[in-house]
């Protein structure tokens, strides 16, 4: 009993702490918009851009105001959208499906091209003026093996003419038999040569094969959804997935309570040749150290030698799937130069209730360190206060993007799929 009481009050510690007298994030004591669906900050604002768009994954925002979708389940068969507000309103009225015959996850927009990620390459179109490319789109990248965990490549740009894509393990611990009980990790871990990793690529050359002509930038990542390129710090950041079921694999180890909030969820600076330490450890959030994972002989105490310390953390099982450093500058200072996270929610807490469902915010100066603890941005996506399944979730955030006017877009695949374009319009 005081071991739940220990970590309940370290959780909510860790959850409400705010930055800084200038950064609070949500107001727990304000309602959530009706309208919406969700909460913000005070000063800012949130409309529906778009609804019943598809199972939306990540997007982007071009320079002329278009938006585009990746789907993870086609629509009218195709497998992206373009959408656009042409009177500025924050609702789109113009909608347009492409991609015939392919779905993926990734969006990107760099040196007049569009990039869109499936799960076993990187294609790219030439961007159109206004509305959905047309025709072919070229291979950037290929070679990636279909897989049915961890499939998806989200993928960063760094506007530089580097491409950094993400390949996730289809591995829980990289166990000898997958997901049972008792069984060992394996060491070396085999899947470390084609998965849980960064691959970089040249962002403009055709045909690039990932184990010829990839760079294994970074390893020890069992899946790094959430990814981007911090322009104010020149440099990669992501924040993983973390792995799954310390309770159902080793009770003798860990209680509910521990498996529901750990490992945490870690967010790096990735310089090339950096490990983050999967499988091998973890991070405890509560410890502020890595620990050695169970299938490698961890016991929930020993401290790890191997993996990257993380320069934030987050409560375990929260599922980070995108990642944003904002380039325009109008939103108030502290948001200048910190990531946004967007946590698509947890399956992996119970029996405790699922969480996540949330947009956080890292403050971060401009070299890209941590300058305070993160807070909540936006919340309600939900839709309820209790989550015993993600199933009970009307929303879950899945992607990040920034308009040209500064605007921060925000999807979600759950409720046949919608856009919310969250803008300040405080003083």
């Amino acid at each position: 009993m005081i071991k739940n009481i220990f970590f309940s009050v370290l959780f909510l510690i860790s959850a409400s702490a705010s930055a800084a007298p200038s950064l609070t994030g949500v107001d727990a004591n304000t309602a959530v918009d009706p309208e919406t669906g969700i909460r913000l900050p005070a000063g800012f604002k949130a409309t529906v851009f778009a609804d019943d768009v598809g199972r939306l994954r990540h997007i982007v925002v071009a320079d002329n105001g278009w938006l585009y979708g990746a789907l993870a389940r086609r629509k009218e068969g195709m497998g992206a959208v373009a959408i656009y507000d042409p009177d500025g309103d924050g609702k789109s009225n113009e909608r347009i499906y492409f991609a015939k015959g392919i779905q993926g996850t990734g969006m990107g927009i760099y040196d007049g091209y569009l990039y869109f990620s499936t799960d076993v390459s990187v294609l790219r179109w030439k961007l159109p003026e206004r509305g959905a490319p047309e025709g072919i789109p070229e291979l950037i990248a290929y070679g990636f093996n279909e897989e049915r965990q961890h499939a998806a490549k989200s993928f960063a740009l760094d506007g530089m003419g580097s491409l950094y894509v993400n390949v996730g393990a289809p591995s829980n611990a990289c166990m000898k038999e997958m997901r049972k009980k008792g069984s060992p990790g394996m060491r070396p871990c085999p899947i470390l040569k084609n998965y849980g990793g960064i691959w970089k690529f040249d962002a403009s050359k055709q045909d690039q094969d990932q184990m010829k002509d990839g760079l294994l930038f970074a390893t020890g990542i069992r899946n790094a959804m959430a990814i981007d390129w911090n322009p104010h710090a020149n440099s990669l950041y992501i924040t993983p997935h973390g792995r799954d079921s310390l309770l159902e694999l080793f009770p003798e180890l860990y209680t509910a309570e521990q498996s529901a909030e750990l490992p945490a969820e870690e967010l790096h600076k990735v310089s090339e040749g950096a490990d983050m330490g999967w499988p091998y450890s973890y991070y405890d959030q509560f410890k502020k150290e890595r620990m050695v994972m169970p299938e490698y002989g961890g016991d929930g105490e020993t401290v790890a030698t191997e993996g990257q310390q993380p320069i934030a953390a987050f409560p375990g099982h929260w599922a980070p799937n995108d990642m944003l450093f904002a380039r325009k500058a109008t939103m108030p200072a502290e948001y200048h130069t910190g990531a946004f996270i967007g946590f698509h929610g947890s399956w992996n807490r119970a029996p405790l209730p699922q969480q996540g469902y949330r947009i956080a915010y890292v403050p971060m100066d401009s070299a890209g360190n941590v300058t305070g603890d993160w807070v909540t941005f936006a919340d309600g996506f939900a839709g309820v206060d209790v989550i015993k399944s993600p199933r009970d979730a009307k929303h879950r955030p899945m992607g990040l993007a920034e308009g040209a006017d500064g605007a921060l877009y925000v999807s979600s695949l759950m409720s046949g799929g919608r856009v919310w374009k969250i803008t300040y319009e405080g003083k």
